[in-house]
């Protein structure tokens, strides 16, 4: 089928008296290259301006949805605060980041034959949208019925049922976005959506720092309430995006489930993750560049710390924290979504260089104990970090769509996670116990763990870009 440019002239080469190209859009594609640069070849290549512009819009609602619900249901903050209200054990509090963060990526290689069966990437999606909003009711209901010690098990065990379901959106997403959004356009998609999260969360965090006192158990379990409605809502939107699924996509780039698996389901997952971080050496370097660049995730907590010492009881409060990461997104967002549509390695290079950066300054600052600079750098520090790991999220999330099409694009996305997920595990054991020698030891190690990131992304392929 011959798709249209919507600049294209009607049958018989003239346009209509007083109308200009731009008026025979449809206003949803007008809307799309407002908020993304346009590409008709590409877009012609996946069906066409009108198609591409309506997938693109609703892949940037729902993802903000989503966003938006992840500043409510947030492991470092929000969840935390309701867990020191309702008097759960510190223990508890201490599985927040772990359990959110590894359980959102371990299960994924073990996913992958099931979610490689399903020819529609956008239903996976949406069960898993699904499984988020169920999970948040179920936080907002042990925080209103119970306390202590049980109401902090429940809220756990509803985390851990919110990662599995995050998940199944993590390794689905990045295949809708594929077949829905043409590559040049997929860095700015999800970069917007990061942007508008961020309002949200900028909004959030004045509300909680001006009800001050007022911030109770109720109000927490409110806005968990309100969380959950953006996934719901998210799955309404998702089931709209139109998804290419006539097998041009699994022919660019991957085997079917059936070819994975062996036409069983039964195939070692196992196996098949380690074979391919053992073949695929591009790939093989991804990871490593990934788990390299986790300072950017990591050492804020550590500067929040060193400032809480010094009496910041500004920064201390919940509402700063989520203005804090808020304005990061915001600004971020945009910035870093257009700059990986270019070159995605390059920012995720000089994102970790600027980390590690950052990070050596503000232990520089500490260890000669300059009184008058220590809580500026700190916050600075902290502000700055942030902005710079959107950058690097927005930028591994793009590398990785870009590298590769159809159902290996899948295997990608869950091999890298799966790892992480132990990465993650073994790097955070690592530098919370160097944190017991003080947070500057930890915060060098992070730092080092960066530089090493850098000079590894900067070997790594370019991918993204036309040129790519």
């Amino acid at each position: 089928m011959n798709h249209r440019s919507g600049t294209d002239p009607p049958a018989g080469g003239t346009t209509p008296p007083g109308r200009g190209p731009a008026e025979q859009e449809p206003a949803s594609v007008r809307w799309y290259h407002r908020l993304v640069t346009a590409d008709r070849e590409a877009e012609d290549a996946l069906g066409g301006p009108q198609r591409v512009a309506a997938g693109g819009l609703r892949l940037i609602t729902a993802n903000a949805l989503q966003s938006a619900g992840d500043q409510v249901v947030n492991a470092k903050t929000v969840l935390p605060w309701l867990l020191s209200l309702l008097g759960a054990p510190a223990a508890l509090v201490g599985l927040l980041v772990p359990v959110r963060e590894s359980g959102s990526m371990l299960p994924q290689a073990a996913l992958t034959p099931w979610v490689l069966k399903a020819p529609r990437r956008t239903r996976v999606w949406m069960v898993g949208a699904t499984g988020q909003g169920v999970a948040t009711l179920g936080m907002a209901a042990a925080a209103a019925l119970a306390d202590g010690l049980l109401a902090g098990v429940l809220v756990v065990a509803a985390l851990a049922v919110f990662a599995l379901s995050r998940a199944l959106c993590s390794m689905a997403s990045k295949d809708v976005q594929g077949r829905a959004v043409p590559k040049g356009q997929r860095g700015q998609v999800t970069g917007i959506a990061t942007a508008v999260s961020g309002v949200v969360a900028v909004l959030l965090g004045v509300v909680l720092q001006r009800l001050g006192q007022d911030l109770d158990v109720a109000v927490l379990a409110g806005l968990l309430v309100g969380a959950a409605l953006t996934w719901f809502v998210g799955v309404v939107v998702y089931a709209g995006i139109p998804e290419r699924t006539d097998g041009r996509d699994r022919a660019a780039g991957g085997r079917s489930g059936e070819e994975e698996d062996g036409g069983d389901g039964r195939a070692s997952w196992v196996r098949d993750t380690l074979d391919l971080l053992r073949t695929d050496r591009d790939f093989r370097w991804f990871v490593t560049a990934r788990a390299l660049l986790l300072v950017s995730a990591l050492a804020p907590p550590f500067l929040v710390t060193l400032a809480a010492d010094r009496g910041t009881s500004w920064l201390a409060g919940l509402g700063a924290f989520v203005i804090a990461q808020g304005v990061a997104s915001v600004v971020g967002g945009r910035v870093f979504g257009r700059l990986a549509d270019r070159s995605s390695r390059l920012v995720m290079t000089v994102g970790a260089v600027a980390a590690s950066l950052v990070v050596l300054l503000v232990v520089a600052v500490v260890v000669a104990g300059a009184d008058g600079l220590v809580l500026p750098t700190l916050v600075g520090g902290y502000l700055v970090i942030s902005l710079v790991h959107v950058g690097v999220r927005v930028a591994r999330k793009t590398y990785v769509v870009d590298m590769a099409e159809g159902d290996l694009r899948t295997r990608y996305v869950a091999t890298a996670n799966t790892a992480m997920g132990v990465i993650l595990l073994v790097t955070g054991a690592v530098s919370a116990g160097l944190a017991t020698l003080g947070e500057v030891p930890a915060l060098v190690f992070l730092a080092v763990l960066g530089l090493v990131g850098a000079v590894v992304s900067w070997r790594l392929p370019e991918v993204s870009g036309r040129q790519a």
